[in-house]
Formats: C-alpha cells, sequence, structure tokens
C-alpha cells in the first residue's frame, strides 16, 4: 500500500502558500497593479491587472511543473520547452490583448506592445524559478521519506536479535532434554519469521495479523519460562479492521516483557484494544515501575518514526505509569474503525 499522494496541481499551489513564496510574489504583483492603476485610464485596467498577475501565481508553476515533473528534461529534444513558451505566451496574449479587445479597452500599462513582451518574459522565468523551486523541495522531501522508510525497513528486519538468539540457544537445550517443547518453539519461531518478513514490505497492515504476531511473541516467551508472565487479552468482537504499521504493537509488546518480567517484575502482562468512534486504542501494560525514556534506546523512538511516516504524523504513542508499579504503552491509530 502506497501512501496518498497529491496531483501536481494542488501540491504546487499549497506550495506556493509558503510565505519563502509567497511574499516575493505579493512582492512583484503589488507594484504591477498599482502601476497598472496610476498609468492607465480604462476602469477596468485594475481588474485586468490584477486578473494578469493571479493567472501568472495560477499557471506558470504549475506549467513548468506539469511539463517537467523531474526538472528541466531536454532528452526529448526542446519539444516540451517549446510547448511551455507557448503555454505561457498564449495565457499572457489572451489576457493582455485578446481580452481588452473582447472588452473594448483603452490602452493600458501593462496591455501596450513593450509591456506585453516583458510579461511574457517574467510568465516565463517566473514560472520556470518558481516550479523549479516547488519541484525540488517536493523531490528532497519524497527522497527523505523513502530513506527514512528504508531505515525503518533495516531496523524491523532485525528483530530484537538478543531475543532470537536466545531463543535459539534455548531451543537447543531442549532438543537434549524436551524434544516437543523444541519442535513447538521451531513451529512457532519459523511462523513468526514469516509473518514479520511479509510485514517488513508493507507500511500498513490489518490489525488482527499485528496481534496475532504479538500472540506469538508471548507464546514463545512462555515456551521458554511457563512461569514468566500471565497474559490478558481483551479485544473488543469483532475486532476493529484497522490497518496499523507491522509491528508496532510487537514493539511494544518486547519491550513489555524485557523492562517488565524480564528484570524480575513478574506478574500480569496486558494486551487491550479498544475502538471509540475517532481511533482504535491498543494498550500494553506490564509489572514493573516506570523508569522513564531510556537513553540509547533505539526501540521507541524507532517506533515513533515508523508512526509519523506510516500515518502522516495522526497516529499518537504514550507511555507512563499505569499505578505505582506498572507501566502501560498506549498506540492511538485515528480513524473511525470499521
Amino acid at each position: 500500500m502506497r501512501l496518498p499522494e497529491t496531483s501536481i496541481v494542488r501540491s504546487t499551489w499549497v506550495a506556493l502558500l509558503a510565505p519563502r513564496r509567497l511574499v516575493p510574489i505579493v512582492i512583484v504583483c503589488v507594484p504591477l497593479v498599482f502601476t497598472q492603476a496610476a498609468f492607465s485610464t480604462d476602469p477596468l485596467a485594475t481588474p485586468l491587472g490584477i486578473v494578469l498577475c493571479l493567472a501568472f501565481v495560477a499557471l506558470g508553476p504549475v506549467s513548468y511543473r506539469v511539463l517537467f515533473p523531474d526538472g528541466l528534461d531536454l532528452s526529448h529534444g526542446a519539444v516540451r520547452l517549446v510547448l511551455y513558451g507557448l503555454v505561457g505566451t498564449g495565457v499572457v496574449l489572451s489576457l493582455g490583448v485578446g481580452a481588452p479587445k473582447l472588452l473594448h479597452m483603452r490602452p493600458t500599462f501593462l496591455t501596450d506592445r513593450p509591456s506585453i513582451f516583458v510579461i511574457i518574459a517574467m510568465f516565463l522565468v517566473g514560472g520556470w524559478g518558481l516550479g523549479r523551486d516547488v519541484g525540488f523541495e517536493q523531490r528532497v522531501r519524497r527522497l527523505e521519506a523513502e530513506a527514512e522508510r528504508a531505515q525503518l525497513l533495516a531496523l524491523r528486519s532485525h528483530l530484537d536479535p538478543h531475543f532470537l538468539f536466545n531463543t535459539l540457544n534455548a531451543i537447543a537445550e531442549w532438543c537434549r532434554i524436551d524434544g516437543v517443547v523444541a519442535e513447538a518453539a521451531v513451529l512457532k519461531l519459523s511462523q513468526m519469521l514469516r509473518v514479520v518478513l511479509a510485514g517488513v514490505k508493507e507500511p500498513l497492515w490489518p490489525l488482527e495479523r499485528e496481534l496475532e504476531l504479538t500472540r506469538m511473541l508471548f507464546d514463545l516467551h512462555l515456551l521458554r519460562d511457563k512461569e514468566l508472565f500471565t497474559l490478558d487479552v481483551v479485544t473488543p468482537t469483532p475486532l476493529p479492521s484497522a490497518r496499523v504499521p507491522p509491528m508496532s504493537v510487537l514493539t511494544l509488546a518486547e519491550n513489555a516483557v524485557k523492562h517488565g518480567p524480564g528484570k524480575g517484575h513478574r506478574g500480569r502482562l496486558l494486551l487491550a484494544v479498544e475502538a471509540t468512534p475517532t481511533a482504535v486504542v491498543v494498550h500494553v501494560e506490564n509489572p514493573g515501575p516506570f523508569g522513564g525514556p531510556r537513553e540509547g534506546s533505539d526501540g521507541l523512538p524507532t517506533l515513533e518514526k515508523q508512526l509519523a511516516l506510516a500515518s502522516g504524523g495522526r497516529a499518537r504513542l504514550t507511555i507512563g505509569p499505569a499505578g505505582p508499579a506498572r507501566t502501560r504503552a498506549t498506540l492511538t491509530f485515528p480513524g473511525a474503525p470499521s
């Protein structure tokens, strides 16, 4: 599933509203309109000046970006460059020459012949400059998002190596003393890794699959030590058909075991899902006091980046105390559950 994309036209118009572009546009256009009003006698001179400026802002950068979406490219000859010139010239001549004739306007400052040539040049050069700037900015953002995604994929593919190594060592031990448990652990680990490898390729997947993967993790820990913790799973029926970032809940489950029972705080682990009219909320709670953010930790910062990338910053992670000796992590995925 790909992240949603906006059209070139809409994204360009939105980008032009950024102050660093909008301010120069206003600085150029406002004096032109005032000059048109001051040196013209026709009552429609001022509206015509405003329309010329709006046409440049609306069509100049957009026409450049539509014709050159990846920057100025002459690999197909100068055909697109000629088309860009024809678009700009056509817009200016239509508004600066055709419209005044149809409206029987008297000559104005911006519509006499020397001014028309200047306006055409300003349209083409200004459209090229603004369109190029917007396109460059958006390409950089796409590259940053792809780099972030590549980093997350690399990190997610290394699913808690310590846990995997410990599990494999435990399986080796079970092979000598309990073949049945060893076989069950191998099958469970194999199934879990198969699901993980499938999830690495997707930005979002069903909540049901994420919870299934999380249960596999808990089951593997309990295979190694049946007394490590007790597990309560509380989910609504039917389960919300929400889509969540792969291994987002799994990361919290790993943390819950590692910093709860793994550090001697044995007791009840809770995995709970609740659906509200506007969101799906997942809680992971473990015994052990909340110790605050841990210096040098990769897990939660990576999860926060993953959530921001996959949901456009709308998903939320909170973690804190749930009583005097318990810790709760909560993931909130916005959007009405279906």
